[in-house]
């Protein structure tokens, strides 16, 4: 395969990758007259069996046919995973073949919708690509009203502090759902709707800055979530992200606690609290059309 991509994109994942790896990792002394941070340029030529020159170019975005080949090759001198590994060859790929996202609307078909009806114990919403929140139960929406329809998730996981005080792991998930969303962005790093999220995180949040800076990716689709809800206390969550055939990156995202455990009992009460407020809200609104 040879590569017509995005040279800037590249060259950038490139030096952030490097800046990331120890020399101690891939076998070179540390002598401690170091003056960059992680490998140096010739050093990870030398690994991946490329000359400096043209690694060099590269990283200088002056290069735009490197190989397959040779990017796997670079890849395991970088210490990549395979997620990062195919994300690395996706940047080299040509604009013109990738599979252009639509620009239509995104709506949630009606059986998804009514599916994540139907689960009374089971808080459950649907984003796309770009993590705007397109549809939610209630229940999710009682567990988290950043869940409701019309939210984006990673703005909201930085800038909004609600939503930090509800995530007693706050830091371990910004730091996941960073490199989450380059992973399902792919590598149309100047898609514009993109490009608006990352610059008003780039401007607002010191830690998004640092996060997006390390080029990390990773689709992490299954977890536990730890969250102190203002109502019920203390959550234990498993969740589940789950790809929606036949949408252009619409996921599904479910939550259930352990059977038997505390979580799952908060979340039953959780469940009933917001049965009576819906329940209320309709006595209300009945009595106020009478």
């Amino acid at each position: 395969m040879t590569a017509n991509g995005d040279p800037g994109a590249l060259a950038k994942y490139l030096r952030a990758r490097r800046e990331l790896v120890q020399p101690a990792t891939v076998g070179i002394p540390d002598t401690g007259n170091r003056r960059v941070p992680g490998l140096r340029r010739e050093e990870v030529a030398f690994l991946a069996g490329v000359s400096s020159d043209y690694y060099v170019r590269l990283e200088q975005g002056r290069d735009r046919h490197p190989s397959e080949q040779v990017l796997v090759s670079i890849a395991n001198a970088l210490r990549l995973d395979e997620e990062a590994t195919a994300y690395l060859v996706q940047l080299a790929t040509s604009p013109s073949t990738r599979r252009r996202r639509s620009r239509r609307p995104e709506k949630v078909g009606d059986g998804i919708r009514i599916l994540i009806n139907t689960w009374p114990l089971t808080p459950a919403y649907v984003h796309d690509t770009y993590m705007d929140v397109l549809a939610a139960n209630p229940l999710a929406v009682a567990l988290s009203p950043f869940n409701a329809p019309g939210r984006n998730s990673i703005l909201d996981a930085f800038l909004e502090p609600g939503l930090r005080a509800l995530h007693a792991d706050w830091e371990e998930m910004t730091a996941r759902i960073v490199p989450y969303l380059r992973s399902v962005v792919g590598p149309d790093v100047d898609d514009p709707r993109l490009v608006e999220i990352v610059g008003e995180l780039s401007v607002r949040s010191d830690r998004f800055r640092k996060l997006w800076a390390r080029q990390d990716v990773k689709h992490k689709a299954t977890g536990t979530s730890s969250l102190q809800h203002p109502q019920v206390g203390p959550l234990e969550l498993h969740y589940e992200k789950l790809l929606i055939p036949g949408t252009h990156g619409q996921t599904l995202v479910t939550y259930h606690a352990r059977p038997g455990s505390d979580s799952e009992d908060r979340l039953r009460l959780l469940a009933s609290l917001d049965d009576s407020a819906r329940t209320s809200g309709d006595a209300v609104r009945i009595a106020t059309d009478s």
